[in-house]
């Protein structure tokens, strides 16, 4: 996608929540005199350091979901962690950006109150430590409503918008270690001047590609405001389906084979992948509305050289919803499959058990015939052949004669062999 806009100038003294300092009291570094390149005063941590173990599983997840009491007053916050989250702040324009990680969310105010040209993007990674989040929305002037929906998670993707700001809940898609789709809510609070995102965990995202961007000054994201970055995070969101029903795609032709080798294992196989792709089209269904509630143009917040690239992670969206349908028919079709590859396999042991009932059927009659007790002394009729000097060599021989004629009969028929079939006769071939 191609960036040809020009920048976006905003005043940040605009913030209502923020009173006018010195400018003695602004921090050293200028955004005119930082380098493209990226500087921190304390490199924010790495994912792969905070993950300590294996991933929670589905379960796990589910289970620890906090839940606000019933009855609730609106705009509670159910926040059960106590751990403060780690927050990492970019503050970015057209000369240069500052990536550096926050002990305190308070040390955000002093980029807020910068008056040169730019965005400041917090990231919130992970829930945790209530009076974190209260000062957040004092800092950002959230309305109680929007703080409660980007906290107390899941909530479904959707777009509301308040006064001075606009709240955007999306959720983002990964593999797990197993293999198992896993969802992740991610709440976007954008108004002029800056982003505010706040991610349902910490260990994970799909927006390093929106940071590699900002560092290293591809396109003209930099020169862009917030509203643009909004969508750039939108556009990464979406964009990660499109790996994972790629994954999901090569799990179902796997399982395809199987199902026509009638596995025992298939069956739980189809089972995940459907669970997945509902989980899957679950999360994107209501972030093509949302998408598509961005475009009607009511928001004041985004201007309208952004609406179309909106529109086209708009029909991404719609994209990955296609995807998710045609997976899900066919994963559906899988079980068809493999009950009917069941059947065949069924049908070719009933064959063998027949076919071994049919030859064994004349040896069968033969042994209870000479094995009834006659007295060949009481009569002549009565088997004389027992008396024969060759009488038993003969038996088997006529034994073994009516075994190779059936099975040679069979054989002629078709209904031997890898290309057994029952049948009028052999197969004809084709012309």
């Amino acid at each position: 996608m191609a960036d040809s806009q020009p920048p976006t100038l905003r005043a940040r003294d605009s913030m209502p929540d923020v009173a006018p300092e010195p400018r003695g009291s602004r921090p050293p570094e200028s955004r005119s005199a930082r380098p493209s390149e990226s500087r921190s005063s304390r490199p924010p941590p790495s994912r792969q350091d905070r993950a300590s173990g294996p991933p929670p599983s589905r379960q796990e997840r589910a289970s620890r979901v906090p839940r606000p009491p019933v009855g609730a007053s609106p705009g509670t916050l159910h926040i059960l962690s106590e751990e403060r989250p780690p927050i990492v702040l970019i503050d970015y324009g057209a000369e240069g950006v500052t990536e550096r990680t926050l002990d305190h969310v308070d040390e955000v105010r002093h980029y807020l109150r910068d008056e040169s040209p730019g965005v400041t993007w917090i990231d919130v990674r992970g829930i945790g430590h209530e009076p974190t989040f209260r000062r957040i929305g004092e800092i950002f002037k959230l309305h109680p409503l929007a703080l409660e929906d980007v906290v107390n998670v899941p909530q479904r993707p959707k777009s509301d918008m308040y006064e001075g700001h606009q709240l955007l809940i999306a959720r983002m898609v990964h593999l797990d270690k197993n293999g198992d789709v896993e969802t992740e809510q991610l709440g976007i609070v954008f108004g002029k001047g800056f982003v505010l995102t706040v991610q349902e965990e910490p260990d994970h995202d799909v927006l390093d590609c929106v940071r590699e961007r900002i560092r290293q000054g591809r396109g003209t994201i930099r020169a862009r405001g917030a509203d643009y970055l909004a969508y750039a995070l939108l556009d990464a969101v979406v964009d990660a389906f499109f790996p994972t029903l790629e994954l999901i795609g090569e799990r179902i032709e796997d399982i395809e084979l199987d199902a026509l080798a009638a596995r025992r294992t298939v069956s739980k196989s189809i089972h995940d992948v459907k669970r997945d792709l509902l989980t899957i089209r679950r999360s994107i269904w209501p972030q093509r509305d949302l998408l598509n509630s961005l475009l009607r143009g009511d928001c004041p917040l985004i201007e309208k050289e952004t609406l179309p690239y909106i529109r086209d992670t708009y029909d991404h969206a719609v994209q990955v919803m296609d995807m998710v349908e045609t997976f899900r028919e066919t994963a559906s079709g899988l079980m068809d499959l493999y009950l009917s590859g069941v059947s065949n396999r069924m049908n070719e042991i009933m064959k063998v058990l027949t076919i071994l009932s049919t030859v064994f059927l004349p040896i069968t009659f033969i042994a209870g015939v000479y094995g009834m007790n006659f007295d060949t002394e009481a009569s002549p009729l009565n088997m004389p052949e027992l008396k024969w000097r060759y009488g038993y060599p003969l038996t088997l021989l006529i034994m073994l004669l009516s075994v190779s004629g059936l099975l040679f009969y069979y054989w002629r028929k078709g209904w031997l062999g890898r290309d057994a079939h029952f049948g009028s006769g052999k197969p004809t071939k084709r012309e």
